[in-house]
């Protein structure tokens, strides 16, 4: 797989390296695990002329559980690993506020209004952000591993109205591409299949199986 970032450029003195890595695992048919991580770097020598080492001034991890298909958070743990200051850890406590949130719309602003400035930890509010989407991401993966365990691949192909509203309730006014109004939306409410997600159609066709072993699948 390749790295996120292109090679360094030559010549310049590197400052500073921000990584951000979120994961997710499925815990059960209506439970999630998200993990995130976020940490800061100084290169080696920056700060200390002779330290061979990065030095990492923040890292911070969050474990949120979340309700599937609601996508309410019922439980958060956040760890600070390495911070700046003493007092940064006497934050930690106010995150226990995420606990009954749902991570799905409104979800970034919720996190401004209850943590940002004087009320939170900027990396956590950012680790917080940064982590919502995958949840949503989930969603599809949550009903692929469903249609595995149950062999309905009507898990992951509504076939009423109602379950198409539901599968897109997530999507709807999150980029220009799900539009409410927009092509994408109306074109699936009316029964189209967009298909595979470009990657996935690549792969297939690097694996010699083509379209057709995703519609087998769809069901």
């Amino acid at each position: 797989m390749k790295d996120l970032l292109p090679p360094d450029p030559d010549g310049f003195l590197e400052l500073h390296n921000r990584k951000y890595e979120v994961r997710a695992w499925r815990m059960s048919s209506d439970r999630l695990l998200l993990r995130g991580a976020v940490r800061d770097d100084k290169p080696s020598g920056l700060y200390l002329e002779h330290d061979a080492e990065p030095l990492t001034i923040h890292h911070m991890i969050v474990d949120l559980e979340v309700t599937f298909p609601l996508m309410t958070i019922e439980r958060a743990e956040v760890v600070f690993e390495s911070h700046p200051h003493e007092r940064c850890t006497g934050i930690i406590h106010a995150y226990q506020s995420l606990v009954g949130l749902s991570i799905a719309r409104g979800f970034t602003n919720k996190v401004k209004e209850l943590f940002g400035g004087p009320r939170g930890c900027t990396h956590v509010g950012a680790l917080l952000n940064a982590m919502a989407p995958v949840a949503i991401q989930c969603a599809w993966s949550m009903r692929v591993a469903a249609m595995r365990e149950t062999g309905d691949s009507s898990e992951i192909r509504p076939r009423t109205p109602e379950e198409f509203d539901n599968a897109l309730k997530f999507n709807i006014n999150t980029c220009h591409v799900w539009e409410e109004d927009g092509e994408t939306v109306n074109f699936v409410r009316n029964g189209g299949d967009l298909g595979p997600p470009l990657p996935v159609q690549k792969r297939l066709n690097e694996l010699g199986l083509g379209e057709e072993a995703w519609k087998k699948m769809r069901g």
